[in-house]
């Protein structure tokens, strides 16, 4: 039986239905190419703490989770796992699928560790790569109040007069405080003596005692004793003054240059979508800048942030090499 052949209107319609196919699968391509991004989050995404709770940056892990999970209409999760100098957490944030559905809260010593740690179970910049830096938080250079000099340059020309018989507190060999204080003795060409402790509260009262005239500390942390006169503070080791505490001058001031800051950002697997990583950071990025996250980190010592992606993994590389050589120098090693 001879085949019939189709009339003008199935033919018209075929043609649309192909015009169709073509005009639509572009818009499909690009879908499966952004690996989902358009459909992210989809599910409950988790945010790895590396440390136990407690402390301004849990709170500010909290804070943002509130917030995401407003935005994002999915449960924002937080997965704490201390320990190792924040190694642990790190690695599971590393090893974890690459789909966004992992982030992990990264501190300082995210770009400390590259240099301190003989041992790491992960390579920093090949399986991590930066969401957004939420926040930045100041060291202080704080002294008991009887000790002589009140401000860097009175501390530069004493230490020189007085070389290895002036030592500083800090809460712990490779702590962003200790590569501060090493930081300013080589750039103020100084020799003074770390003193490493367990912590900030033991460290903090060893120079409330007088037993040590100096301290690096967080200045959210310290600034209690300043405010009662158990101790002064000299200068703040960031690039920029505090907005919370403009009068406080900057080491800066004095050894041009000189830059230690503690730094709180988002991290997630380095295999993640540079798409999807661009759109969480910016998601992240707007939350901080609301006015509720805003003046909550405020309160708690903190310059909110909120940077883009690209701009934290630039920051986190260009940390990663000034520690390296900090540490380098000063020979520093943990026991």
């Amino acid at each position: 039986m001879p085949q019939q052949r189709p009339n003008r209107r199935q033919a018209s319609l075929a043609t649309v239905a192909y015009a169709a196919s073509l005009l639509a699968a572009p818009r499909l391509a690009f879908a499966q190419g952004s690996s989902g991004a358009a459909e992210w989050p989809a599910k409950p995404v988790k945010l790895v703490v590396p440390f136990a709770p407690g402390g301004p940056t849990d709170t500010v892990a909290r804070l943002l989770a509130e917030r995401m999970q407003a935005l994002w209409k999915q449960p924002v999760v937080l997965d704490y796992k201390p320990g190792g100098g924040t190694m642990v957490g790190t690695q599971f944030v590393a090893t974890s699928a690459p789909d966004g559905y992992t982030l992990g809260m990264a501190i300082s010593a995210h770009m400390i560790n590259p240099s301190l740690q003989p041992k790491m179970p992960y390579d920093t910049l090949r399986d991590t790569a930066g969401v957004s830096q939420l926040a930045l938080g100041h060291f202080g250079l704080f002294a008991h109040p009887s000790f002589a000099p009140n401000s860097v340059a009175d501390l530069i020309a004493y230490v020189k007069k007085n070389p290895g018989k002036v030592s500083y507190a800090t809460p712990g060999v490779g702590t962003g405080t200790h590569l501060a204080g090493e930081m300013l003795n080589h750039m103020a060409g100084l020799d003074m003596v770390h003193v490493p402790y367990k912590g900030s509260a033991p460290a903090q009262q060893d120079v409330i005692g007088g037993r040590v005239p100096l301290l690096f500390d967080v200045l959210f942390s310290s600034m209690p004793f300043v405010k009662d006169g158990r101790l002064k503070v000299l200068a703040l080791s960031s690039p920029k003054r505090a907005a919370a505490n403009p009068e406080i001058p900057l080491v800066a001031e004095a050894v041009p240059g000189f830059s230690a800051m503690s730094i709180i950002g988002v991290i997630a697997p380095a295999g993640v979508p540079v798409e999807l990583r661009r759109r969480i950071g910016a998601d992240i990025g707007r939350g901080v800048k609301s006015p509720e996250l805003n003046e909550r980190m405020v309160t708690l010592g903190m310059e909110p942030v909120g940077s883009s992606a690209d701009e934290y993994d630039a920051l986190i590389r260009t940390e990663i090499a000034k520690w390296a050589e900090v540490v380098k120098r000063a020979g520093i090693k943990l026991d």
